[in-house]
């Protein structure tokens, strides 16, 4: 079953004195773009939080966000007492002005706050490896609910094709008949006499170029191969996108042999049908 790269998973644990949020957004991208957000004490852990996100979601854009609200005491920043005092002495030589004035312009300096760095405590990092997981198997499912839909499109439009390919086969004769009527007017329009044999011989080796009986083999074969990927265990969206490669060459191949016009047509609305597909696999996992 194939699986989109667009999704969404959130997943929120609420500590004795904090809450903390797990977001994960993903677009389509043709490899795994990691972007972490998070507040500073919790960048020690990044690389293991992203190893654990690159094993599950393996391609897309993804957006990852850490939030931490506190909902209780704890704070690790404090007021630099000795620092504010210097910069209210420095400012008071400086000019008049209450302490209470003097103590807001004081806070504004650099290193007025300091914070003491603390530890991750193991059993919070723990809450928060689990709220991941959960937030992972959410956008999961959000890829592969997207992926069912991309799955119903997909199947809709190479039956569409494998309609339009057997149209195509049905006036195959028609249209050989066509062209060998048209060569054969044209040597009849010269007046010239020439020899049947040889002309006979020339006419098959022309319409051999125009045959497309290996070009309706091969984009048969293509569809059915592309049929069979979409229902594999696996999403697999660059070996799609290589099928999709091949099924586009032959009907290319089919437009350029043609040379008749019911054909073209059908050919053109191949085509159609085909970018559409080429759109939506952009964003196959």
């Amino acid at each position: 079953m194939i699986q989109s790269m667009t999704g969404f998973g959130k997943h929120v644990i609420q500590l004795p004195t904090k809450k903390i949020t797990i977001e994960l957004k993903s677009l389509n991208s043709k490899s795994l773009d990691l972007n972490a957000r998070m507040p500073p004490a919790y960048r020690e852990k990044e690389l293991e939080l992203r190893k654990i996100i690159a094993s599950s979601l393996k391609r897309g854009k993804v957006d990852f966000g850490l939030y931490v609200e506190l909902t209780g005491d704890e704070t690790s920043a404090q007021v630099n007492e000795a620092v504010v005092r210097q910069y209210m002495n420095q400012l008071r030589s400086i000019a008049e002005g209450d302490d209470l004035r003097l103590l807001e312009m004081a806070l504004r300096m650099p290193d007025a706050m300091k914070t003491e760095r603390e530890d991750i405590d193991p059993e919070e990092y723990k809450d928060i490896q689990t709220a991941l997981e959960e937030a992972l198997k959410e956008i999961n499912r959000f890829r592969s609910e997207e992926g069912k839909v991309l799955e119903t499109d997909f199947l809709s439009r190479l039956a569409t094709l494998k309609k339009l390919l057997k149209q195509v086969a049905k006036i195959d004769p028609e249209r050989l008949a066509t062209v060998r009527e048209r060569l054969e007017k044209a040597v009849a329009d010269l007046k010239t006499e020439v020899d049947a044999n040889r002309f006979e011989q020339e006419l098959i080796y022309y319409l051999e170029k125009y045959d497309i009986t290996e070009e309706k083999v091969r984009l048969g074969n293509h569809l059915d191969y592309f049929t069979s990927t979409l229902g594999s265990d696996d999403s697999n969206g660059k070996k799609l996108g290589f099928i999709t490669q091949e099924i586009g060459r032959e009907i290319n191949t089919i437009g350029s042999k043609a040379n008749y016009a019911p054909m073209q047509q059908l050919v053109v609305q191949m085509k159609d049908e085909l970018e559409k597909i080429k759109e939506q696999m952009l964003n196959v996992l």
